[in-house]
């Protein structure tokens, strides 16, 4: 059994510094750039720019309402010196094959959603959206490069580019908010109509934008598994404090900036007459218009990089965390064989999880190509109506008897939490009522 990091026998709680700060951030930044990917850049700036300020209620509720069940993944990791996944172990076999389920049944259609907005964005930033044969293509090497990365890089690779690349996308789009606050709303077009929120192809937007607020909740396993490894590469391990700074700061960070896409989409685009286009090249296009607007032409290619690299970063972030996923589940499964243990140790497993996603993902793409919202949503619902038996098994873990009392969440947490179930529970109880009865 993993030792917990917060037996007696440890030494008093260190003191946080800078130098300290520095040796544990890292996951909580991989977290935020992985969420600002399709759920920011696709789904807000879809929200604003249909229906204005309208659905800020949702991303607002959807970033409160599901902190707890991520803090979670980050807390357990640092008490526990293990893995969600090693929770879901504890509580039963019958959990961790739940977990695996789920897992199975979502990362291939939520790869293949992210691979093809950056495909997108690719193809927009070098000029190749007018050449049919490269839509496919440009996934498949996006796809290739994203697996070699990780093959050959694991870890390091990831974590020294996400942190570049985030804070070019955070600055360039504070300053686009910044602009487009001073510049107010577009002129709404004569005649214009607000859209019903309730109707039904409106309310299936809005469970598939919380869906992903900030991102699916059965990732959390993911910050338990980046905390671990961060630990590992580093040789230092973090006080509890110091393990959800570096969470929360991520956290917040990518909730501010999903309502700042909320805003461009409502002030640039919302009542114009326009509508954000269908195909993942031409939608990347309108996003980048967004800060080119406000910002200036000039800055068209370093937005278009910057876009570019957060959702490539995304793309690496997503295969890095299902195969790892994958692998530990794999671990717990058959660590009685003598056999697997060994290729485990050599990371075939991961390995093996690696190309399994990426084939997956590119074989849903090839089907969806030319269905780009559909396949957004069809992902971004599927995470939602799961999210409440992961919030509910994480909440279970950092509260129950083999969990640290001191490391156990305060009662405000706790209460958020509990509200945070009912909420995810609701909505996803009344979004099946909806599809089976109205």
């Amino acid at each position: 059994m993993t030792k917990n990091v917060h037996d007696s026998d440890q030494t008093p709680p260190k003191k946080m510094t800078l130098k300290s700060l520095l040796k544990t951030l890292g996951p909580g930044i991989l977290f935020a750039c992985t969420a600002i990917g399709v759920s920011h850049l696709v789904q807000s700036t879809r929200a604003g720019a249909n229906y204005g300020f309208a659905l800020l209620w949702a991303v607002l509720a959807a970033n409160i309402f599901k902190y707890p069940f991520f803090e979670f993944g980050s807390r357990y990791a640092n008490a526990m010196g293990e893995s969600l996944i090693d929770g879901y172990n504890r509580i039963g076999k019958w959990m961790l094959g739940l977990y695996f389920l789920i897992t199975i049944g979502s990362m291939f259609f939520v790869g293949a959603a992210v691979v093809f907005v950056t495909a997108g964005f690719c193809e927009n930033l070098f000029g190749l959206s007018a050449i049919a044969p490269f839509k496919l293509f440009t996934t498949l090497v996006l796809l290739i490069c994203c697996v070699l990365i990780l093959w050959l890089g694991k870890y390091s690779i990831l974590d020294s580019l996400i942190k570049i690349i985030g804070a070019v996308l955070l600055v360039s789009t504070l300053a686009a908010f910044v602009l487009t606050l001073i510049h107010g709303p577009i002129q709404k077009v004569d005649g214009f109509l607000p859209p019903d929120l309730w109707e039904g192809a409106s309310f299936a937007f809005l469970i598939a934008l919380m869906g992903w607020m900030p991102t699916a909740v059965d990732l959390s396993t993911w910050n338990s598994l980046w905390t671990l490894e961060r630990i590992k590469q580093t040789g230092y391990q973090p006080s509890l404090k110091e393990t959800l700074f570096d969470f929360n700061f991520g956290y917040w960070v990518s909730a501010v900036l999903s309502i700042c896409f909320v805003t461009l989409g409502a002030f640039l685009i919302y009542g114009s007459g326009t509508s954000m286009p269908g195909g993942s090249a031409g939608f990347a296009s309108k996003v980048i218009a967004l800060y080119t607007t406000t910002i200036g032409s000039w800055s068209y290619l370093i937005i278009a990089s910057a876009a570019f690299s957060i959702m490539f970063g995304t793309c690496i972030g997503v295969l890095d965390g299902y195969s790892r996923a994958l692998e530990r589940t794999a671990e717990l499964v058959f660590y009685n064989s003598e056999r697997a243990a060994k290729e485990l140790e050599n990371r075939r497993v991961y390995v093996f999880s690696l190309f399994t996603v990426a084939i997956g993902a590119f074989v849903i793409i090839s089907l969806f190509a030319d269905k780009f919202k559909i396949l957004i949503d069809l992902a971004t619902t599927i995470s939602f109506l799961i999210a409440p038996v992961i919030a509910i098994v994480n909440y279970r873990l950092v509260t129950w008897e083999q969990f640290p009392v001191e490391a156990r969440p305060g009662k405000w947490l706790r209460l958020l939490s509990l509200a945070g179930i009912v909420f995810l529970t609701g909505f996803s109880l009344f979004f099946i009522y909806t599809k089976l009865f109205v």
